[in-house]
């Protein structure tokens, strides 16, 4: 009869290795955050060269950093918007409450609704996808 073998005992992972992993996480962790602000970069100018004036309804708060960055990115872009706040419009409220929608801001891109703010959502009701 042969004798089971035992498995062989695993080492603790070296410092060195663990190192290197976490270097290699960090890396890749930095490409997307670089590869995400150069498309956003990128998405500026496009959607501003597809929207006319209309296009572009944003339902707003006052209190709303959502829509404040919204805004302020629209703003950095040239894209043109037009914007109401439900605390200071009431038919601002009631369009906010007919769409039943959960919070603000609420884009209205071309008929489309859109909740929260995603630049690249915008980009793709102007594109019609």
């Amino acid at each position: 009869m042969v004798p089971a073998l035992k498995p062989p005992l695993k080492s603790p992972p070296t410092l060195r290795s663990v190192l290197v992993l976490a270097a290699l996480v960090l890396g890749a962790f930095a490409a997307m955050q670089g590869l995400q602000a150069w498309s956003k970069a990128r998405l500026g100018p496009q959607v501003a060269a597809a929207a006319k004036p209309g296009d572009i309804f944003m339902i707003a708060s006052v209190t709303c950093i959502y829509c404040a960055a919204a805004r302020a990115w629209f703003d950095a872009n040239r894209v043109p918007f037009t914007e109401c706040l439900i605390e200071r419009d009431a038919r601002c409220a009631a369009h906010y409450n007919a769409l039943m929608a959960p919070g603000t801001p609420v884009l209205v891109v071309r008929g489309q609704r859109l909740l929260g703010f995603n630049a690249q959502a915008v980009a793709d009701a102007l594109a019609g996808t």
